[in-house]
């Protein structure tokens, strides 16, 4: 036991986190490319199997807003690895699912696990790592954000081939259990102690509002926004949310402290975030279905052909300690955004037909800027989070990269359906319309640009740590900052 306890706990953090956060990103793209194959085996209109993920993104906005609470109030170990054991087991029992409606189910337990999972890891991991220390961890960081979501239509595309489609889910079930049993033996529990009761009328407001937000940005884009379930959840789902945001700013202890925005570094780097997700995610819904749907390529070949974005990310996180020290943080996340700018508009300019390997470079190189943008913002965030109100941050940060990856995809997709992928010719054959991808790629570019906008609001001085001022005031009422 001696041995045990005197393993150092920012090593145990870092496996434990990089490798869970790993399966959950890379579930959010490796069931796009196995979604023909599970319609094909179950006797389905392609269009059925769309349930499958959305059912999986309703679930994970209905438990992201409680999920700092939960770690704050039960124990941030405790509630972390009972939601691995759930998002595990969810992982092994699709793979079982004989039917779609098993499979939905199964996916819908797998989102809960997911959207606990994601916001407890993240508040374990910045409170073992001091803010000097963070910079040093985003090489461990670049994997789980925005590394495992390129290789996920890579792994999806070779197992639907090569095995089954239901490989996708038995992957993670190995890796799960890897970490449970790590995780149960090393790591250490954290609970705060002025956590208060849950704030049930924000959670059902959340709930509600987040699922029904969820469920109209994935349904909109084939449905039409102008389908009245589409209209209708999206309207009451917005004024619940918008409900939930003034009740949460009246309550002592809201279940999600908005307050925590008050923070200039806080709420500039999280719409960054969110924008740049928007613009990344959208990016990779985007580009693959382009390649595929002009070139006849397989799931398999447009994922290796994005792969090296992948790439870039991985390099950017080793040069991440020089260009901060270099340039400053604020500089980098600015020339980050700015050179994934230009690159997305010359990929959309080209489009898939040039030579597969200067669109490798070109992919390659936006793993490059916006890899040191992400990673740059990821662990600047926090900078003046102190440990009470981590949970609740975390979560924050993470229900907005959730809603702005869904915009992303939405948006994009809307565009796609607006201009039209296809055409038919003189003679009834159908033409790929490249001009639609093209577009639905410059909406990605007007994403990032807003994200440049507010980039270039930040100064050098934003990140210097200012915790004890910023929060010597509140800590006669933490209850307020840390109940969520």
């Amino acid at each position: 036991m001696k041995s045990k306890i005197q393993l150092d706990p920012k090593i145990v953090v870092s496996i434990v986190y990089v490798i869970a956060m790993f399966m959950v990103s890379m579930d959010g793209t490796i069931v796009n490319v196995i979604l023909p194959t599970i319609s094909s085996e179950f006797n389905l209109d392609p269009s059925s199997a769309s349930g499958i993920n959305v059912g999986y993104l309703v679930s994970l906005a209905v438990f992201l807003p409680v999920a700092g609470w939960l770690g704050d109030r039960f124990g941030t170990k405790k509630i972390f690895l009972m939601a691995l054991g759930v998002f595990t087991a969810a992982s092994f029992l699709c793979g079982f699912a004989n039917n779609l409606q098993t499979l939905n189910l199964f996916r819908v337990l797998q989102g809960a696990g997911g959207g606990i999972l994601t916001p407890v890891g993240m508040a374990i991991l910045f409170r073992t790592f001091s803010v000097e220390e963070r910079p040093k961890v985003s090489r461990s960081l670049v994997l789980p954000i925005a590394f495992a979501p390129a290789v996920g239509p890579i792994v999806g595309g070779f197992l639907a081939e090569q095995l089954s489609w239901r490989w996708a889910f038995y992957i993670n079930v190995p890796f799960g259990i890897m970490v449970l049993l790590f995780g149960v033996w090393f790591l250490k529990e954290h609970k705060e102690p002025t956590a208060g009761k849950l704030d049930l009328p924000g959670f059902l407001m959340s709930a509600a509002g987040f699922s029904m937000l969820m469920y109209a940005m994935s349904i909109g884009p084939s449905k039409g926004w102008d389908s009245p379930v589409i209209m209708y959840t999206g309207i009451i789902g917005a004024v619940l949310v918008l409900s939930f945001i003034l009740l949460e700013l009246r309550v002592n202890e809201p279940m999600l402290d908005l307050r925590l925005f008050s923070d200039r570094l806080f709420r500039t780097l999280g719409i960054i975030s969110l924008f740049s997700m928007a613009g990344l995610l959208g990016m990779l819904f985007v580009f693959p279905l382009m390649y595929q749907s002009s070139l006849h390529a397989s799931a398999l070949e447009s994922g290796l052909t994005t792969f090296p974005e992948a790439i870039g990310l991985m390099v950017a996180s080793r040069m991440m300690p020089w260009t901060t020290k270099k340039l400053g943080i604020h500089q980098v996340i600015r020339i980050g955004l700015l050179g994934t700018i230009i690159i997305y508009t010359l990929i959309s300019i080209v489009g898939p037909t040039a030579n597969p390997w200067f669109l490798r470079a070109l992919l390659f190189s936006v793993g490059i800027c916006l890899g040191h943008t992400v990673v740059a913002v990821q662990f600047s965030t926090f900078t003046n989070i102190n440990s009470a109100s981590m949970g609740m941050a975390a979560t924050l940060f993470n229900v907005q990269n959730r809603i702005g990856s869904a915009i992303g995809v939405a948006i994009l997709a809307s565009i796609l359906g607006e201009v039209g992928t296809s055409s038919i010719g003189t003679n009834g054959e159908h033409h790929v319309n490249l001009i639609s991808y093209q577009f639905a790629l410059l909406g990605s570019v007007a994403l990032l640009v807003v994200a440049l906008l507010f980039a270039m609001r930040l100064k050098k001085d934003d990140f210097k740590a200012k915790i004890p001022k910023q929060h010597m005031a509140k800590s006669l009422d933490v209850k307020q900052v840390s109940s969520g």
